[in-house]
């Protein structure tokens, strides 16, 4: 569990980066529509951060080609992007929201 902070820091229709560490990629962290969601923060077709991106409902728009994916699945909705982004839970204790990171993907090693 990542503690992410109170809950009234994150304003509805912002969003936030952070660090997850021990091997897991960025996550960026919605509120939107009265619910806070969790994806990795990196967009699936490029090197952008999703959590700088245009935040619609429950649709993000990735800032550098306007891939746009479904905060909801991590599923993408329009090209550019073709694979989808690993979305993480989030859980509101006591005024305190958490993230629970799926553990990192295992790195395939190239075949020579």
């Amino acid at each position: 569990m990542i503690p992410v902070g109170r809950i009234e820091d994150l304003p509805e229709g912002e969003s936030l980066r952070i660090e997850a560490g021990d091997g897991h990629a960025a996550i960026a962290v919605f509120h939107s529509e009265g619910a806070f969601y969790a994806i990795d923060d990196t967009c699936s077709h490029q090197d952008a951060s999703l959590s700088e991106g245009w935040l619609e409902g429950c649709y993000v728009e990735c800032p550098l080609h306007a891939a746009l994916f479904d905060l909801r699945s991590g599923m993408p909705t329009c090209l550019p992007a073709r694979k989808p982004v690993r979305t993480h839970a989030v859980t509101v204790v006591d005024g305190m929201l958490y993230v629970h990171p799926l553990v990192p993907a295992v790195q395939e090693e190239a075949v020579a």
